[in-house]
């Protein structure tokens, strides 16, 4: 049986009112994965996703290193855990 895990990321630079929570909905889905992107007070954007370990890595690589042309990220913080609660989909907030 292969373990699911989740992650949360903070993104952080110019991440927001550039479609960048689309482009994580998008990668995540090619992924198979599972979870939510939302925008945060302090500019950043806040990522749990779902999933197996190999995809969520491929998401990390993905969003330090994409979205869209006019997002600039400058930062990621990434927390690995065990899903508490099993996310049906990807979600944007």
């Amino acid at each position: 049986m292969i373990a699911i895990e989740e992650i949360k990321i903070k993104v952080k630079g110019v991440v927001q009112g550039v479609g960048f929570r689309y482009y994580v909905k998008s990668e995540s889905e090619k992924l198979g994965l599972r979870g939510r992107a939302k925008n945060l007070i302090d500019g950043s954007v806040e990522i749990i996703a779902q999933g197996e370990r190999d995809q969520l890595e491929t998401l990390i690589e993905n969003v330090n290193n994409g979205g869209p042309l006019s997002a600039e990220v400058s930062d990621i913080e990434v927390s690995w855990s065990r899903p508490e609660a099993k996310i049906k989909d990807f979600n944007i907030e």
